[in-house]
């Protein structure tokens, strides 16, 4: 799976690597469902998702803590077309001025309880959580899971760290682990899945269902053939530069468009680039942050990432 990036993961860059680099799926942004508006999904938001038009399924994940409105929004998307929801409980920054969202929740189970079986309720397709292994502690999943087995959710994507550490330190799949093996339900491991060798590790040693991948598949967007077979497990830096600048090549021309501008479209694409954790890569990746223009941004690209 394609992680949801906050800021990242819209419409032109899910197309692409549905077409070129092949996710099983892909997530949307993460979408704030309004319980002060009967709107409760911006027109903004909704366009992004109609822009979907591949075989492979779209997640809408939905960030909110109104049950009622946080179900409202699932039948407004599923009269839309959508099949697949997903509620975010691990952004640690789920704070919302109507209160408490994302990993947030897991301070308040009861709350959270009421939102899965109003979600599980109107849902038709498929229903998933998306949550961290615990707010403080990193056993609080223990706890969690009986609430997600209630619900009858489809599949949980696990990130295992507390929703306090945000994104220090590092992500611990023996929890992973630990859960896959407690429950019938599928566990998708997320976090700091950064080469295609630590993913067929996790696969094969773990218990996992599946693999959420974010940072990672932006650093090196064949990892999901890679984790296949279909593209080399190992790649030379030559060859790693090489695909990186046609990622960010083909990037652009989608980005003009669907940003309306050459500027807006700059800010976008320097976006993802703050989020390619190759530290090899760094100082070119900064030589293009420093661009000031399309034309110049083209040219540093040619010459830092030929292809």
């Amino acid at each position: 799976m394609l992680a949801p990036m906050q800021g990242l993961t819209n419409s032109a860059l899910r197309r692409l690597y549905l077409q070129k680099y092949q996710p099983d799926l892909v997530f949307t942004e993460f979408v704030r469902v309004q319980a002060q508006t009967r709107k409760r999904v911006a027109k903004n938001e909704l366009s992004d998702m109609q822009d979907h038009s591949a075989v492979a399924p779209l997640v809408v994940q939905l960030i909110g803590n109104d049950p009622e409105a946080l179900a409202d929004a699932a039948l407004l998307l599923q009269a839309q077309g959508i099949q697949h929801i997903n509620l975010n409980l691990g952004c640690p920054y789920g704070r919302m001025t109507t209160g408490a969202t994302g990993g947030e929740l897991l301070r308040q189970p009861q709350r959270l309880a009421l939102m899965l079986k109003a979600l599980r309720r109107v849902c038709r397709g498929s229903f998933s959580v998306k949550c961290r292994a615990g707010y403080e502690d990193l056993l609080q999943w223990q706890s969690l899971l009986p609430l997600f087995e209630e619900s009858a959710v489809d599949f949980i994507v696990l990130h295992p760290r507390t929703v306090a550490q945000r994104y220090n330190g590092t992500a611990d799949h023996r929890i992973s682990a630990a859960m896959a093996a407690a429950t019938s339900l599928p566990v998708i491991a997320n976090g700091d899945i950064n080469s295609p060798q630590a993913a067929r590790t996790l696969l094969t040693r773990t218990g996992v269902a599946g693999l959420m991948i974010g940072r990672g598949a932006l650093a090196d967007p064949m990892i999901f053939q890679r984790i296949r077979g279909t593209a080399p497990l190992e790649v030379d830096p030559a060859q790693r530069r090489r695909d990186l600048g046609l990622f960010i090549g083909d990037l652009w021309p989608d980005y003009l468009q669907k940003f309306c501008g050459e500027r807006q479209a700059l800010m976008k694409i320097k976006d993802v680039l703050n989020f390619i954790p190759d530290v090899d890569l760094q100082r070119d990746l900064g030589k293009l942050k420093r661009t000031t223009s399309g034309a110049a941004f083209l040219a540093r690209l040619q010459h830092t990432f030929p292809v």
